[in-house]
């Protein structure tokens, strides 16, 4: 190969690799990183977790340049509209009230709920079903809400502000309860270890995760929760986006990236596998 050609090999190469950098949209995804297993930060400060292994996989298959940057849980969703980054990947459960400022892509993972005590506390043994959906409804539901309701009397019960455990705690839906809301879920966490609340309510995996890591003898109790004010698994925020406007096409394009980009990773069982890694089952939808 003479020189001229090698040169020539090298210029072509170089504008393929200038074209495929240029046509990459690049996009920034919001993750709260202290959300523990979907989305943390280990020792050195790097965010990791199950949502930051599957975001990372997501922009390959949407062939995306993406950056991840942290945010505050209750300015997400401003955030989000007021144009600080793209997408929310943060443990996010997909409901009817969130949908009326943003979109959701499709789920990619459950998130079902539950209560949890430390061990010996009088909540533990309650009797009722394992899981209830609140959006089925029926006599088992009807039983497992007013078992919970007569348990939780007088009961100072912790939970992550502006969450839908909030929202359900608020509901009425086990009465009147004394809620005390914190900023993060470690905060939570460490409270209801020193025994400054009753019980706490959250994923059952933010428990699980925090019992193994801390040694901290938590229990969950009751059923765990899902549909009506827990929503329907969790999903991509994305702003919502139409074709009146450049910035709305693009917000309304990313979605139907994301949803396919979800559908190629859910039939590679790319879900499953990070999902089995960080949960320890399967939570894929």
């Amino acid at each position: 190969m003479n020189k001229f050609k090698r040169l020539f090999l090298s210029i072509f190469a170089s504008i393929i690799l200038l074209s495929t950098s240029v046509l990459a949209d690049k996009i920034k995804i919001g993750t709260e990183g202290a959300y523990p297993p979907w989305n943390a930060k280990d020792e050195s400060g790097k965010l990791i977790g199950f949502e930051i292994e599957l975001a990372n996989f997501l922009c390959i298959y949407m062939k995306h340049e993406c950056t991840i940057v942290e945010q505050d849980w209750d300015g997400m969703i401003p955030a989000l509209v007021m144009r600080k980054f793209d997408a929310i990947m943060a443990g996010m459960s997909i409901t009817d009230e969130r949908m009326k400022t943003i979109n959701f892509s499709q789920g990619y993972a459950d998130e079902v709920a539950s209560l949890a005590v430390m061990k010996g506390s009088s909540l533990e043994g309650m009797d009722t079903p394992k899981a209830i959906n609140l959006s089925t409804g029926g006599s088992a539901v009807n039983n497992a809400l007013e078992t919970l309701t007569a348990a939780l009397t007088g009961k100072t019960i912790g939970v992550q502000t502006a969450t839908i455990h909030q929202n359900f705690l608020e509901s009425g839906d086990v009465g009147k309860v004394n809620i005390r809301t914190y900023k993060t879920q470690d905060e939570v966490n460490l409270d209801l270890a020193a025994g400054r609340i009753d019980a706490a309510l959250a994923a059952a995996v933010a428990f699980t995760d925090y019992a193994e890591k801390s040694g901290k003898d938590v229990v969950l109790v009751g059923p765990t929760f899902a549909g009506g004010a827990f929503g329907n698994g969790v999903g991509v925020g994305i702003r919502k986006g139409d074709n009146s406007s450049a910035q709305g096409k693009k917000d309304a394009k990313l979605l139907k990236d994301f949803n396919k980009a979800i559908d190629t990773a859910r039939k590679q069982g790319k879900i499953s596998e990070l999902a089995i890694k960080w949960f320890g089952f399967d939570a894929s939808m």
